[in-house]
């Protein structure tokens, strides 16, 4: 395989689905319009400029990386809820599974949150990040069920000379005793506005940027929402940039329950704290609230 498949947003998310289980990754051609490209520039191109290289060289010397990004704009909903990236989100990692409680059987079904995010500027001489697995951040076992979906939106051209992410397609699949190859890794190739899609368990990593433009990405990740998230959403987005965005996109940020009950406060969804008028936000307590493993089964 020589490149990644390549869809448009008015693909058919079963398409787009297959592909990612078979591969572990694809490109959506125009996954945002210009408009949209632009604002996040305006909102988050200040702070990439003033942001240091970083002081590793795991995330590279000669690169830039700026996160919170849900504090710092309020433009990233036709992002994170994009149909072919939210959607191909759910579809993958919110699958039905039993538990016993007694002896009843139940089904339940997990939420998925976002885990972290950021703007990843990669400058001239910065060479090849170690091909690496995301979900090895859970200590996760391949192969195995995904539990961690990522997206890489270009804000400025990806290409195989200015540092475009290294992708192994299939490496999903792989067991933990096979070891990442850079022969076998591709680069990805996209115009400004599209958006890499790939699985937590494909091994990638930036590339090589041997041209004198810098390279630029925002990466948001998808996890399950019984897993810890990578960032820390409830210390990086303050509670009125939170309520800047709709329903969903709270809910995604974590102020949410995963069944069968992860994520609870004072026994409540956590969705209370945003707007309730009781202390801190949180409201009288009504008999219809319930958590714990009670509640996500009787509501799941």
């Amino acid at each position: 395989m020589t490149h990644l498949r390549q869809f448009t947003s008015g693909a058919a998310l079963d398409e787009v689905v297959k592909a990612l289980e078979h591969d572990g990754a694809v490109v959506i051609e125009d996954f945002v319009d210009r408009s949209v490209l632009d604002g996040l520039w305006a909102d988050l191109g200040p702070a990439l400029d003033a942001q240091a290289y970083c002081d590793n060289w795991y995330d590279g010397r000669q690169t830039r990386r700026v996160s919170s990004l849900f504090n710092r704009t309020k433009r990233l909903t036709p992002v994170v809820t994009h149909p072919l990236y939210l959607g191909a989100a759910r579809a993958i990692m919110q699958k039905p599974l039993t538990i016993w409680i007694g002896r009843s059987r139940q089904e339940l079904t997990p939420n998925i949150q976002i885990s972290t995010t950021q703007v990843i500027q990669i400058h001239h001489g910065q060479g090849r990040q170690p091909l690496h697995r995301d979900d090895a951040l859970h200590l996760r076992r391949h192969p195995g069920p995904t539990s961690r979906v990522q997206l890489m939106l270009a804000m400025s051209a990806f290409t195989a000379e200015n540092g475009g992410t290294m992708i192994i397609p299939g490496s999903h699949h792989w067991d933990d005793e096979r070891a990442p190859d850079v022969k076998e890794a591709i680069p990805t190739v996209m115009m400004p506005g599209s958006g890499l899609i790939w699985l937590g368990g494909v091994y990638h990593g930036g590339g090589r940027n041997s041209t004198h433009e810098p390279r630029t990405g925002m990466t948001i990740a998808l996890d399950l929402g019984n897993l810890r998230q990578e960032e820390n959403q409830y210390l990086a987005v303050s509670k009125e940039q939170v309520l800047a965005y709709p329903k969903e996109v709270r809910r995604l940020l974590g102020y949410d329950r995963c069944p069968p009950g992860v994520g609870w406060f004072e026994q409540q969804d956590p969705y209370v704290v945003l707007e309730g008028d009781g202390p801190g936000g949180v409201g009288p307590r009504t008999a219809g609230d319930t958590t714990g493993l009670a509640g996500a089964v009787r509501k799941p």
